[in-house]
Formats: C-alpha cells, sequence, structure tokens
C-alpha cells in the first residue's frame, strides 16, 4: 500500500505563493493520474488539480484556474502544487491521493492564507 506525505503549506498573506510537494513511498504511483484535494472547515474535500502519468493532459478546477500549475517528477516519485496569488479562500487542508482516489489519505498539509 502505497503511503503519501504532502509537505509545503504554510500561514501567507493574500497574493503571496506555495509550493506544495506529495511524496509517494512507492514508484507504482507514477503509472496512475494523481490529483490535489483539499478541504475546508465544514466543507466536503474537492478536487484542485489533476495530472495524467505522464504530465499532459491536467485539470484544474474554475476556482484556481491560471492561479495554480501542477506537476510532476516521476524519478522522485512526487507531485507538486504550485500556488500563486493565494486567496483566503484558498485556506485548507491539502491532500493528494491518486485520481480515482484509490490509497490511504496521508495527513495532509495546511494552507492558511490571511486577509
Amino acid at each position: 500500500q502505497v503511503q503519501l506525505a504532502e509537505s509545503g503549506g504554510g500561514l501567507v498573506q493574500a497574493g503571496g505563493s506555495l509550493r506544495l510537494s506529495c511524496a509517494a513511498s512507492t514508484r507504482t504511483f507514477n503509472i496512475y493520474p494523481v490529483g490535489w484535494y483539499r478541504q475546508a472547515p465544514g466543507k466536503e474535500r474537492e478536487v484542485v488539480a489533476t495530472i495524467s502519468w505522464s504530465g499532459e493532459p491536467t485539470y484544474y478546477a474554475d476556482s484556481v484556474k491560471g492561479r495554480f500549475t501542477i506537476s510532476r517528477d516521476n524519478a522522485k516519485n512526487t507531485v507538486y502544487l504550485q500556488m500563486n496569488s493565494l486567496k483566503p479562500e484558498d485556506t485548507a487542508i491539502y491532500y493528494c491521493n491518486r485520481v480515482p482516489v484509490g490509497a490511504s489519505w496521508g495527513q495532509g498539509t495546511q494552507v492558511t492564507v490571511s486577509s
């Protein structure tokens, strides 16, 4: 069973940037599409961005399109989420997982955007 470890979150002011990383424990993770998901307090978990095993195509939720960029480095078993122009409504715990979800959820990484 693959284990996922998210990192890179933090507290940032509106307009700032963060780069999240998702490290997988096994190389088999590389053959799957992967997504970044987020869950804000009191809300359901939602998909933010996805990427195919090869890096293309990618998908973005309308709320982050043009601000977030998903990428992956299969040599490092790692998927990234570059987040620019952050808004307070981006505040959430961010998780990564296969698409569709097929691994146990990691602990996630907290992103807090202050206004």
